[in-house]
């Protein structure tokens, strides 16, 4: 039997006429709240504006002192459950994590920039049920950050935030919550008490009513009020999210809110545990390939996606750090200046990894469901897809023209681009790490080294020009590197798949 036309690829015109180039399948054009897979560790994350006392309301929920949630400032901190405590700072530049205390008296060398994640594990039985994600305040995240944190909501699947009573939500936060609110995160919110006590602020208080005759006063708790009026407020302008639940943040409330965390957690593990059969269908099973496929043009097909596919990875990468330069250069002239460069830089560039990252996993996908179709003679199920994609991967490094393509760029001091290989130097630039990756492909990691926060921090460096020109000569050299990085990639895919195929097609059955 034919195959039918494929998604993503052309058909011709006429019977027996040339195939017009395949095109690369929809690619995602920016970070939203992502679908968690089956897999993903179950976390709340927690987020809000500074002043609100996050952190409090965390090391009351977790039973821990405050100071132990301390972190530096843009540094993500995730708790976790484990038997002996420790806290290790993930640096972008380092291969293994460092031991890191937040009084500076940690182990070994100072730290030459923040950290992207601090984990602090403790012995805290309410964390075998779920992991908490502490994230920088709202009010410092920007584009790029906002990106970030609604990547790793969608990933963790529940998201505490955290107002103070005399706070009001901003046109950020809002749009954000927005976000959350059409997806299936469950959301909690905790109001604190302010700088004077539990009094709402302007905006948010009731109008005055007309005058009436005095009833008999009746006692109000100013802390419902305070929940109430910011409850209505956000209700106002995101009204999907009528279901998340309140929480003034006292001590009977905090065990109410824990006891609710905890029944979402449970029904969140019965729901993704049975999204994910134990053994996913084809994972064992002979495998046929179709006759007559090798008198196709198959390779030819694959050749052409791969190009087509790189081609638009970097057109879109490009066109992301045209914007990222364009919202750097406003921020070192009218807010954070250059000693502000780094860190804004370093999470924009967080940012895009995790896009690019997300756009190659999914034309990576695409590219070997359409070749195995093609090959195999039909849809391919799971245990059959996850059997290729482990013997692409074998088989990458022995087409990748010599260079590992687990590798991390750093941007250094002098807008230059260095280079440092293995997963453990991917994985300290992960904010939220999230599950173990299965993808074909390691995640695209850009980070900006410690010099970058030695040159631009120190008292004699505030040059708003020379910082834009440094800007754009960094990220014009991060542009050329992961052209060719993206091109380095696809190639290696089509040359391993191409060799799996192949020898599928040589014994007639599929080997992987």
């Amino acid at each position: 039997m034919k195959p039918g036309p494929l998604p993503g690829v052309d058909v011709p015109d006429e019977p027996g006429g040339p195939a017009a180039p395949p095109r690369c399948a929809p690619l995602p054009t920016r970070l939203g709240v992502t679908e968690p897979s089956a897999g993903e560790p179950i976390a709340v994350v927690a987020a809000g504006p500074s002043g609100a006392a996050r952190r409090e309301v965390l090391a009351a929920l977790l039973e821990l002192a405050p100071e132990r949630l301390a972190v530096p400032p843009g540094s993500w901190l995730l708790v976790d459950h484990a038997r002996v405590s420790t806290r290790a700072a993930y640096v972008p530049g380092y291969r293994q994590p460092h031991a890191y205390a937040p009084d500076g008296s940690a182990a070994g060398p100072a730290l030459a920039r923040p950290p992207r994640r601090v984990e602090l594990t403790v012995a805290e039985p309410l964390l075998r049920r779920f992991a908490v994600v502490d994230t920088p305040d709202s009010g410092t995240l920007g584009l790029a950050g906002g990106r970030l944190l609604l990547d790793a909501v969608g990933r963790a699947g529940a998201l505490l935030f955290v107002i103070a009573a005399d706070q009001a939500f901003t046109a950020a936060e809002l749009r954000l919550l927005a976000e959350v609110a059409a997806s299936p995160v469950e959301v909690f919110f905790v109001v604190t008490p302010g700088l004077s006590g539990w009094a709402a602020p302007p905006e948010l208080a009731d109008p005055p009513e007309p005058a009436a005759p005095p009833d008999p006063p009746e006692p109000v708790d100013p802390a419902v009020v305070a929940v109430a009026a910011h409850r209505a407020a956000l209700l106002a302008v995101v009204p999907g999210l009528t279901r998340a639940r309140w929480y003034p943040a006292r001590p009977d409330d905090t065990e109410a809110l824990r006891r609710a965390i905890v029944g979402w957690a449970a029904d969140e593990m019965l729901r993704r545990g049975s999204a994910q059969p134990p053994e996913p269908p084809g994972a064992h099973d002979r495998v046929p390939v179709l006759p007559g496929a090798e008198a196709t043009d198959w390779a030819g097909q694959l050749e052409r996606q791969a190009r087509s596919c790189a081609q638009r990875i970097r057109q879109d990468v490009a066109l992301e750090l045209a914007d990222t330069h364009l919202r750097v250069v406003q921020e070192i002239v009218f807010g954070v200046g250059c000693a502000g460069l780094p860190q804004l830089l370093d999470r924009e560039l967080e940012a895009l990894c995790l896009l690019a990252t997300a756009q190659c996993d999914r034309a990576v996908r695409g590219i070997c469901d359409d070749a195995a179709e093609r090959v195999l003679g039909g849809p391919v199920p799971d245990g059959v897809r996850r059997r290729i994609v482990e013997a692409v991967r074998f088989g990458l490094d022995d087409h990748s023209a010599g260079r590992r393509l687990d590798r991390v760029l750093l941007v250094t001091s002098t807008a230059g681009v260095a280079e440092l290989t293995g997963p453990g130097a991917a994985d300290a630039l992960r904010g939220y790490p999230g599950a173990e990756r299965f993808e074909v492909l390691p995640p695209v990691a850009v980070a900006l080294s410690g010099g970058c926060w030695q040159r631009w921090r120190g008292p004699g460096n505030d040059d708003p020009g020379g910082a834009r020109a440094w800007a754009q000569r960094a990220l014009r050299e991060v542009e050329l590197e992961l052209a060719q990085e993206v091109s380095r990639r696809f190639e290696a895919v089509r040359l391993s798949l191409g060799t799996v195929l192949a020898d599928a097609l040589d014994h007639g059955i599929l080997l992987a």
